[in-house]
């Protein structure tokens, strides 16, 4: 099959062997979407080498289960060993020995093929797009920050960042708070926002708004979000923190200290919410789709997904 690949520090399409592992469901991708932290691999974050991607939809071929052939399905990219305390809990998303699709020890999902447990595969509804169904994992990241931080309807928030994952922020929260802003650096960006209960602020402008929001959500990819989130979160308010990059961050912890911050890392969500989002219709998220390439042009797909104010870019396996 074809795969794109990671390997020796070169970003390639390559010809691989259709993935086979005891006890997994074979499944045929059908869309991949390409995301921050895919570009972040290629830039050498987490030192993964082997197919890349981790957001996708596809349709199962191959299972022990003859119920799942033919089950259109996305799927839960933490997979964890099943017999720790996490795992037994139902949460296999900090196993100690897990994998993680196209991120950490397991092949990823821009390919024509991938396999992962019966246990991490959820079937799409018919009312979710496949187009739309490549954001369950993003728009679930979006959701978790509510797993960890109460949003209520009067609680203030700003998201910082106009990016593809800033803007499912900021959809997810509006979902919970009126008082939501998106503060970035894009008119056109910010627009897509607007008029979906949420405030678009130029990031210009964000000066004026110093300690005014309870929860800041840090979503901009870049080191210099986090000194803007101390600006903006009030004493005893709370920062999360969404990105990954490949970097060493600077920023001046007393700040931290001095107004007793609450510093929030959060990574990924449960599907089962983002999916019944999608399927109500309450996150316009084709609306950040920028482009689409076979993965033929994979390639040049990244290169695209890097271009300076592109949001998603999604690749299709069939020419």
């Amino acid at each position: 099959m074809k795969a794109l690949r990671f390997e020796h520090g070169e970003l390639k399409l390559a010809d691989v062997a259709t993935p086979s592992l005891p006890g997994e469901v074979l499944v045929r991708v059908t869309h991949s979407g390409i995301c921050n932290t895919d570009l972040e691999i290629v830039r050498g974050y987490a030192g993964f080498e082997g197919t890349i991607g981790h957001e996708f939809v596809g349709v199962v071929e191959e299972s022990d289960n003859k119920t799942l052939i033919g089950k259109r399905v996305v799927g839960e990219i933490n997979v964890g060993c099943g017999t720790c305390e996490l795992c037994l809990a139902g949460d296999p998303r900090h196993c100690p020995t897990r994998t993680v699709l196209g991120i950490k020890g397991r092949d990823g999902a821009h390919a024509e093929f991938l396999t992962l447990p019966e246990r991490n595969l959820i079937a799409v509804p018919d009312a979710v797009s496949d187009a739309a169904a490549c954001f369950t994992e993003p728009l679930a990241a979006a959701i978790g920050i509510t797993e960890q931080v109460e949003i209520l309807p009067e609680t203030r928030v700003a998201v910082i960042g106009d990016g593809k994952l800033g803007i499912l922020c900021a959809f997810a929260l509006a979902a919970r708070s009126r008082n939501t802003s998106l503060i970035g650096k894009h008119s056109s960006k910010l627009n897509i926002a607007a008029g979906h209960g949420i405030e678009p602020v130029l990031l210009g402008q964000a000066a004026g708004l110093a300690n005014a929001f309870d929860v800041v959500v840090e979503a901009s990819g870049s080191d210099s979000g986090f000194a803007t989130a101390l600006d903006l979160v009030r004493p005893r308010g709370k920062i999360v923190l969404k990105s990954t990059f490949h970097g060493t961050p600077k920023w001046e912890a007393w700040r931290v200290v001095v107004d007793e911050i609450s510093i929030v890392g959060s990574r990924c969500g449960r599907f089962e919410p983002a999916l019944a989002a999608l399927a109500a219709g309450t996150m316009p998220v084709e609306s950040l789709i920028t482009d689409e390439f076979p993965l033929a042009d994979g390639v040049r797909a990244v290169e695209r997904a890097a271009e300076r104010g592109i949001l998603k870019v999604l690749l299709r396996m069939a020419d």
